[in-house]
Formats: C-alpha cells, structure tokens, sequence
C-alpha cells in the first residue's frame, strides 16, 4: 500500500466505519469497537478492516456477528462518502494487537523476576580477584633519591681515517 491514493482510501474508510459504528450501528451485540487499521488493496476492490474489542471472548464473538451483518450498510455508506465508481468489499478481522501486547508484558515481568533473582545473588558477593584488577603505571623513583649513578650510554667513537 506504497500509493498514496490507496492510503488516504484506506484512512477515509477507517475515519467513515468508526463514525458509523458510534453513530448509526445501533446492534446490541455490539460491544466497544476500536478500528485500530484497514488495508485496501492495490486496486481498491477490498478493503480489510482491523478492529479490537474491550472485553471478553464472548464480546469478541458477538462483535463479530454484528460487524457481519452491518457490513451492507456499512460499504453503501462508504461508497456514497468515497464517491467512488466501484465501492471496496469489506472485511472484518479482529486485531492481535492486545494478544501481543499480553505476551510481550508477561515475557517483561519475567524478565524483570530474572533480574531481581540476579541482583538478590549478587549481593554480598566480592570480586573473585583484587579490588582493583587492572594494573597500574611503574612509579620512577627520582635520581635524588638514589645513591646510585645514572646509567650513561655509551658513545659511538668516531670513525678513524686511515
């Protein structure tokens, strides 16, 4: 959906399913409906709409039921608002959003007792070697100091002419 025609599509009908949803839907097996994405393909003949609902797996399943049988008057209205010749078949999918945002906080909150396990093992704990295990600079003790004579090089005598 790289074309920016088939994205405002595909944003207009988001915008046009919501608004009738909250307004003029008024099933009672519909519970509370967010349209979170709607994909249209490329030829704008079918469009899939992504929607969550609050509450239970019942909710979910009567949601269901009541997108599907308002899903005449929902394409008629959204193709008297588009304005368009052909008027894109819809088709409704419940979102994986809230399954993936529950699995991804249980894998946190397992990750977060790992730390707490390894952070209650570590205290107490003392380094296995020295305190401080990198080695330090050579202190130069000053010539002062030292009763001993400087070492000299020696030096290259010149060459003889013979």
């Amino acid at each position: 959906m790289s074309n920016p025609r088939v994205r405002k599509i595909a944003d207009r009908i988001q915008v046009i399913v919501a608004q009738m949803l909250e307004r003029r839907i008024k099933d009672p097996r519909l519970g509370f409906v967010t349209i979170t994405d709607v994909r249209v393909t490329g030829d704008s003949q079918q469009a899939t709409i992504f929607y969550t609902v609050l509450g239970e797996d019942t909710d979910l399943a009567n949601t269901a039921a009541a997108l599907e049988s308002a899903k005449g008057l929902l394409r008629s209205e959204v193709a008297k608002q588009l304005g368009m010749r052909h008027a894109p078949s819809l088709t409704f999918v419940p979102d994986a959003i809230p399954e993936a945002a529950r699995h991804l906080d249980e894998v946190l909150a397992h990750a977060k007792e790992s730390d707490a396990a390894v952070e209650a093992a570590r205290t107490g704990a003392t380094y296995a070697g020295e305190a401080d295990p990198y080695k330090k600079p050579r202190e130069i003790e000053d010539d002062a100091e030292s009763d001993e004579e400087p070492f000299e090089t020696p030096r290259p005598s010149a060459p003889r002419d013979k």
